[in-house]
């Protein structure tokens, strides 16, 4: 067995829109029998460590059929990205950070929406509407199916057409 890739999912407090994008890039895996070779994790800038997901998070997740009420918020470490093939930030502003801090994670950091060879912010639900939680992941859902064999190719090193097994 060949050694899993690890997805690291990065936002601001780690409460939102880094583990929904988790529990979806997740569920995707499983959807297509591929959760044994990759692991997803997820991380904050500036997390508000030990919380779990904000409620309409859970229940958004919940109405899509994905579970993550076992999530723990947590801060990005050097260890988290140097166990990462791929890391996938939502704004420009935490791949700034990201790299300001850990400077060789610059090659393996994208901008979400650049899966999908576009260039915009995810921006925060924190503290906003359920619809608004569901608008946002909405996106990420569509980033991570549109992008799918892309996020794949990144983890596994190569930015070119996917082998078929």
């Amino acid at each position: 067995m060949t050694e899993q890739k690890v997805i690291l999912v990065v936002c601001t407090g780690n409460l939102c829109r880094s583990p929904m994008a988790a529990g979806l890039l997740r569920h995707r895996l499983e959807v297509e029998e591929l959760g044994d070779a990759y692991a997803v994790r997820s991380a904050g800038t500036w997390a508000v460590t030990a919380q779990p997901a904000a409620g309409h998070a859970r229940r958004v997740m919940a109405d899509r059929g994905i579970d993550i009420t076992d999530h723990v918020a947590r801060d990005v470490t050097a260890e988290a990205v140097a166990e990462a093939d791929l890391i996938l930030v939502m704004t420009e502003a935490h791949r700034e950070a990201v790299v300001a801090e850990f400077p060789d994670a610059r090659v393996k950091t994208y901008l979400m929406s650049e899966i999908v060879d576009k260039h915009y912010d995810i921006a925060d639900p924190y503290g906003s509407s359920l619809t608004y939680y569901e608008y946002c992941a909405g996106d990420l859902a569509t980033i991570i199916d549109e992008g799918f064999e892309r996020i794949l190719n990144l983890a596994d090193g190569d930015d070119g057409p996917r082998a078929e097994s």
